[in-house]
């Protein structure tokens, strides 16, 4: 089933007078700056397509002057496009007359900029519910719904605030409540976060990603840092002299990257914060069985020159580790692998970020065990792999 929302289809923006040479000139494969050389002609996007889900986030990244914030005013016609469509739940945009576009903007998409556009006349709360009064909302009504929006962003007892007296973050706050006040469906965040400083940044990409998490909506978030379009989007396109790129998962483009422009582009990500395990995992070498003996035990470490063996039941559900040295010791004695088992470090998540096991595999003296839910092994993860891939 098909789950699009809102979709580019080759979307082309002109600027300048001979536009139709500049066309040809595209089509011919000439880049933009010697289209605008030849005809005066800027081309702010070409043949952009793509489709965003309902419910994701779907991240739109590249340098200054790449499209990305004009691409991202087509989809609430703030800007129409040259050529090409805007679809909405497959329903042409620019085919909206008066009512049907006032109905749009009002209702199913908003908008949160990078300058906040807050009124400084209004207090929070009225800023919050500038969008509920536009509709013609009563001011009980629409104070009420404004209040929730409030306490949803963390800003619960600064309603009667003037916005003067807000810090950056704060304000950045007001203007995701106001834009969620109106319940639309499609969220637009052209760099909102890029005026705040690294740590009330970190913080808000925090409050998004938990607003997700309650609301569902669909956001289409613009940036230009690379880590915060892998930390924030679900689906990241790079864009590049008004052209998409590549259009990926974060996982998948960090190991695939299209060509070297997005390889160079994305060098600089942290990529323990994008990679999983199942990137570095690898299988063990040396398994036993519970119920095998310590004698298959120390015959399988010496053939695999190890010291240490994993050990599974019959169904191959993870038990723990045993070491060389406690099987020379038991040997005498005869008993079972079973006898000897350790627990060692585990994580039961193959998609579980490389971040996440920073901690653990900077301790231990064994690989992690990688399972699934029911606890069969999948792999293993060793310090080495986890430590370089800090520099890759």
């Amino acid at each position: 089933m098909d789950n699009t929302i809102i979709e580019a289809s080759h979307v082309s923006k002109l600027y300048g007078l001979n536009k139709k040479d500049a066309v040809k000139l595209m089509n011919e494969g000439l880049e933009k700056n010697e289209v605008y050389k030849k005809t005066g002609v800027t081309v702010a996007l070409w043949d952009v397509s793509f489709k965003v889900k309902q419910g994701e986030i779907f991240a739109i990244i590249g340098l200054s002057g790449s499209g990305k914030s004009t691409l991202v005013r087509c989809f609430n016609q703030l800007l129409k496009p040259s050529s090409g469509k805007i679809l909405y739940k497959e329903k042409e945009i620019e085919k909206f007359n008066k009512k049907e576009l006032l109905e749009f903007r009002r209702n199913k998409i908003s908008m949160v900029f990078q300058n906040f556009g807050l009124m400084s006349h209004k207090n929070v709360i009225d800023n919050v519910a500038y969008g509920l009064e536009v509709r013609g909302m009563n001011k009980e009504e629409r104070h009420k719904k404004a209040s929730e929006m409030t306490s949803l962003v963390g800003l619960e007892g600064w309603e009667y605030k003037p916005i003067s007296s807000l810090s950056g973050g704060m304000n950045q706050r007001v203007g995701l409540a106001r834009a969620l006040a109106n319940d639309p469906e499609i969220l637009l965040m052209d760099e909102p976060f890029s005026a705040l400083d690294p740590l009330v940044r970190k913080d808000m990409q925090f409050e998004l990603l938990s607003l997700q998490r309650k609301l569902e909506k669909t956001v289409i978030f613009i940036t230009h840092d690379i880590n915060e379009a892998f930390k924030l989007g679900d689906t990241v396109a790079i864009m590049r002299d008004g052209k998409i790129i590549q259009i990926d998962t974060p996982e998948n483009m960090s190991t695939n990257p299209a060509d070297d422009y997005v390889r160079k582009f994305i060098d600089s990500a942290d990529k323990t914060k994008v990679l999983s395990v199942k990137n570095i995992m690898i299988t063990p070498s040396c398994l036993v069985r519970e119920n095998d003996s310590v004698k298959i035990a120390i015959r399988e470490m010496q053939h695999n020159s190890v010291s240490s063996a994993y050990a599974v039941d019959s169904k191959m559900r993870y038990k723990g580790i045993v070491t060389i040295d406690d099987a020379i010791n038991a040997n005498k004695e005869n008993t079972k692998v079973s006898d000897l088992i350790k627990k060692g470090p585990i994580t039961a998540n193959e998609d579980t970020h490389i971040s996440d096991i920073l901690p653990i595999a900077a301790e231990t003296k064994y690989p992690i065990a990688i399972t699934d839910e029911e606890g069969i092994l999948k792999g293993i993860v060793t310090k080495t792999s986890v430590l370089s891939s800090l520099v890759e």
